[in-house]
C-alpha cells in the first residue's frame, strides 16, 4: 500500500511537471493561472473530504473558514498600523519582527503586517474558531449539523459584507505578495503573487502545497486514526463501544480541515492580490460539497481529480452564467447514479441498463 501511494503520488508530481512543461511548448501558459487557483481551492476540498468521508460530518460552512484565512492575511497586510505603534500589541509584533514598513503610493509611512505572520495569525485563528465551535455542534447529526455550519457561514459572510475593516461589498484589494523563501545566490525570492512573470513560480507553489497537503491526509488515513475515523462514519455507537473517543477525533479533524481552507484562503488571496465577500458566500460552501459528493466522499484522489477538473473549468467560463446550475446538474446526477463518486458511476446503470451482480445481492 506504501508503494502504490507513493507511486501515485510521484505521478501526480510527473503529471504537474508535464502540463506546465507541455503550456510553455504550445504558448497557452495562461491555463497556469486558472490551474493555479484550482490548486488552492482544491486543497480546501481535500480536507473537506476527510470530514465528510471519513469523520461522516457535512459541514456547509468552509467557505467561512477560507474566508477568514483570506480576510484576515488581506486585513493585517494592507491596514497602517503607524498611527497604533504605542500600543503594546503592535509594538510587541515589532519586537519579534512581524511587522514591515515602507511608504504607500503617496509616499506617507507605511507599517503592516508581514505576510508570513500575517499567515500564521489568520490560519491560527481560523484553527481557534474551529474547536470554539467545533465542540458544541460535533455534537449534532445530519441535517442538524448542516444547518448549525450553515448558519456558521452566513454569519462570516455578513461581517465580511458589512465590516468597514474588511472593506464591505468592495473587499480587499492591493494585497501584496507572500514571499516564502528569500533570495539565495543567484536564486530569486520565492513569491506568490498574481505578477504574470511568476506565473509558473506560483503554479509549482500552489501545487507543491497541495501535494504536501495530499500527503498528509493519505498518511492520516492510513494511519490508525484513519481506522478511527472509518469506525466512527460506519457507526458512531459502536466505535464508541470499543474505546473510540468520537468526539475528539471528529473535533481534531473538523479543526484540521479549517486550517486546510484558511491556508487555501491566505495563498489564494495573496495570489489574486485580493479578496471580497463572495468567497464566503453560501454557494462556496454549497460548491464545496458539491465537489466532495462528485469526487467521492470517501476517495480523496476521486475528490481532488474532480475538485481541480471542475474549478478549472468554472474558472475558465466554460459553464458562463449557468455556473451553479451546472454544478447542481452534475451533483443530481452523482446523487442518483454514482453515489461513491463520479469515477465510480455504474455507465449501464446510467443508460438504464441491467444492474451489476452486486446490486442483485
Amino acid at each position: 500500500m506504501r508503494d502504490s501511494k507513493l507511486f501515485k503520488i510521484a505521478l501526480l508530481i510527473g503529471l504537474v511537471i508535464g502540463v506546465q512543461a507541455l503550456t510553455s511548448v504550445t504558448g497557452t501558459q495562461y491555463y497556469l493561472t486558472q490551474l493555479t487557483m484550482s490548486a488552492y481551492y482544491a486543497l480546501l476540498v481535500i480536507g473537506l473530504a476527510v470530514v465528510m468521508g471519513y469523520a461522516g460530518q457535512i459541514s456547509l460552512g468552509h467557505a467561512g473558514f477560507f474566508a477568514i484565512g483570506g480576510y484576515l492575511s488581506a486585513a493585517l497586510t494592507t491596514h497602517n498600523l503607524v498611527g497604533l505603534q504605542a500600543n503594546p500589541v503592535i509594538h510587541g509584533l515589532g519586537n519579534l519582527g512581524m511587522l514591515v514598513s515602507g511608504q504607500d503610493i503617496y509616499g506617507e509611512p507605511l507599517l503592516v503586517v508581514a505576510p508570513w505572520a500575517a499567515c500564521i495569525i489568520a490560519v491560527s485563528m481560523a484553527a481557534m474558531i474551529a474547536l470554539a465551535i467545533g465542540i458544541p455542534v460535533l455534537k449534532l447529526k445530519g441535517h442538524y449539523l448542516a444547518m448549525a455550519t450553515l448558519g456558521f457561514g452566513i454569519i462570516i459572510y455578513r461581517i465580511g459584507l458589512a465590516t468597514e475593516y474588511f472593506g464591505e461589498a468592495d473587499g480587499i484589494s492591493e494585497v501584496p505578495g507572500f514571499t516564502l523563501f528569500p533570495a539565495i545566490g543567484s536564486l530569486g525570492p520565492i513569491s506568490v503573487s498574481g505578477d504574470f512573470g511568476l506565473r509558473v513560480e506560483n503554479y509549482y507553489v500552489a501545487w507543491g502545497l497541495l501535494v504536501m497537503g495530499l500527503w498528509l491526509l493519505l498518511n492520516l488515513i492510513d494511519s490508525r486514526v484513519g481506522r478511527a475515523l472509518r469506525a466512527i462514519h460506519g457507526s458512531e455507537e459502536a466505535a464508541e463501544a470499543v474505546g473510540i473517543n468520537t468526539a475528539g477525533f471528529k473535533l481534531k479533524v473538523f479543526v484540521l480541515s479549517a486550517v486546510y481552507a484558511a491556508f487555501a484562503g491566505v495563498f489564494l488571496t495573496h495570489y489574486n492580490g485580493g479578496i471580497g465577500p463572495s468567497e464566503a458566500s453560501v454557494m462556496k460552501s454549497v460548491r464545496y460539497v458539491a465537489l466532495v459528493a462528485v469526487g467521492g466522499m470517501a476517495n480523496v484522489w476521486g475528490t481532488l481529480v474532480m475538485g481541480v477538473g471542475l474549478s478549472f473549468l468554472s474558472l475558465r467560463g466554460v459553464f458562463g452564467t449557468y455556473d451553479d446550475a451546472v454544478f447542481g446538474a452534475i451533483l443530481i446526477v452523482v446523487m442518483l447514479f454514482a453515489p461513491d463518486g463520479i469515477l465510480s458511476m455504474n455507465v449501464r446503470a446510467l443508460f438504464g441498463g441491467r444492474r451489476t451482480t452486486d446490486e442483485h445481492r
